[in-house]
């Protein structure tokens, strides 16, 4: 299995880049508040429990699509540093326990475009940050990087299209695209 582990702060376009690339290659999405939501069903956000219920259910997804041989998986993640590393590190020896290998791309772009973001309406349905002061409490507790990988693809979403971006991850990790009839 390959993981391409798309990683950047809120609203650097993660879920708009991951559904492009699944456009034009065939693979499986694992959507960061997929795990959120599921820990919501029985914690308050960040009460006791909630992260380690959040990190059990990525761990269990990948898990789960190695052993069964999902070929690819694209993940969006909101990676800190040095807080996120050893999830990280557990994510990739899950994948690699099974043969597989982490694809880990950094999107970021300017701070004016992320604002520009936040006011798109998915963003609220998804309970996603939506305010620009609930972007700048994060971003002061979090340092939000690249995953520490020489290589780590760092792409700026806020220059390019989200199909844009999908072509340049493609033709940096080698992946097939799928054949259009």
């Amino acid at each position: 299995m390959k993981l391409v582990f798309l990683h950047g702060a809120p609203a650097t376009g993660k879920l708009t880049v991951a559904k492009a690339l699944l456009r034009s290659v065939p693979g499986r999405l694992f959507d960061n508040h997929a795990a959120l939501d599921v820990a919501r069903t029985v914690f308050d956000f960040g009460a006791p429990g909630f992260w380690r219920l959040v990190h059990a259910v990525r761990s269990s997804v990948l898990d789960a699509a190695a052993e069964h041989g999902v070929a690819l998986v694209v993940a969006t993640y909101c990676y800190a540093e040095p807080e996120d590393r050893p999830a990280f590190e557990h994510f990739e020896a899950i994948v690699q326990r099974h043969g597989g290998e982490v694809l880990p791309v950094f999107l970021h772009c300017s701070k004016e475009e992320v604002i520009r973001r936040l006011g798109n309406a998915d963003r609220a349905e998804r309970r996603k940050i939506t305010s620009e002061k609930g972007l700048s409490e994060f971003l002061a507790q979090y340092n939000i990087s690249p995953v520490p990988r020489t290589d780590c693809l760092v792409l700026d979403s806020g220059t390019r299209s989200a199909d844009a971006t999908a072509r340049q991850i493609i033709r940096h990790f080698d992946l097939i695209p799928v054949q259009k009839s």
